[in-house]
């Protein structure tokens, strides 16, 4: 049970964090020079909810995600995962990266991939046994690559590379899952087998956050929506969070207002 909200402050103002949310984060700021690439944003992800990051291209939705994770270094701001830092709930927490990040050519089997997401269960210096192994390939059946175990990496399709890193993060096991924008440069079947599992970890009480560029699908695939460009626009249920105005806020002139209007139309529908 949680022990209640804890106040903290942000940009002056003294907020509510709530304590049984996934994620929280209150002004974080990165930088890589001079000009902040993510300027103070705060965000809430409540446990058990999917939620998308979405936002024009530049606005900083893969660097938020890195920042969150001690990826990208923040320069300001305080997160939390189930109400502790990182370092302390790391083991409930999976990343899917984005899929052109990754070296693809490292010489491995997608069985061997999905096996590493065990390496906490399994040890660092541990030999995995059979009872991993079935773990392993009962992920790989749930992204449909059962089929696959045995073949290289590299010699996948790049939607069947995505599948295999979210067999990956399956096999942690995690109560959070953040996956840099999983659906980008996939097949049609890829993302249906993608969002399928996802929505499964929803059901389940997992967390599911996306990076996410998609906006036709976001009331189809989300429930949630965290809408930024460098700073945070809104956040919330995406009928209330996606209004006109927020995404003229967002997009400005690269979004039409005749696509504004009828996205806005189409959630309201």
């Amino acid at each position: 049970m949680s022990a209640g909200p804890e106040l903290i402050a942000s940009g002056g103002a003294v907020v509510a964090q709530a304590t049984d949310a996934a994620l929280s984060a209150r002004g974080v700021t990165i930088s890589y020079g001079a000009t902040p690439v993510v300027f103070s944003v705060d965000a809430t992800m409540p446990q058990g909810s999917m939620t998308a990051i979405v936002g024009p291209n530049g606005a900083g939705k893969s660097t938020l995600l890195k920042g969150l994770l001690d990826i990208a270094p923040r320069v300001a701001g305080e997160v939390r995962f189930f109400g502790q830092p990182f370092a302390r709930a790391r083991g409930r927490v999976a990343y899917v990266p984005q899929r052109a990040s990754v070296d693809w050519e490292f010489p491995a089997r997608a069985l061997d991939v999905v096996m590493m997401g065990q390496y906490r269960q399994v040890g660092l210096f541990r030999l995995a046994g059979a009872r991993h192994r079935r773990a392993a390939l009962d992920c790989l059946a749930r992204v449909g690559m059962a089929d696959f175990a045995t073949r290289q990496i590299g010699a996948l399709s790049g939607g069947q590379q995505q599948r295999v890193f979210l067999a990956r993060a399956l096999a942690q096991g995690a109560d959070l899952y953040l996956l840099d924008e999983p659906f980008a440069g996939v097949d049609a079947a890829t993302e249906r087998a993608v969002v399928a599992v996802l929505k499964a970890l929803k059901a389940e009480g997992r967390t599911v956050v996306c990076v996410h560029h998609d906006l036709s699908t976001l009331a189809e695939y989300f429930d949630r929506v965290l809408l930024m460009n460098v700073r945070r626009v809104a956040e919330g249920p995406v009928a209330s969070a996606l209004t006109q105005d927020n995404l003229q806020a967002a997009y400005g002139g690269r979004l039409a207002a005749a696509q504004t209007a009828g996205l806005v139309g189409g959630l309201a529908g």
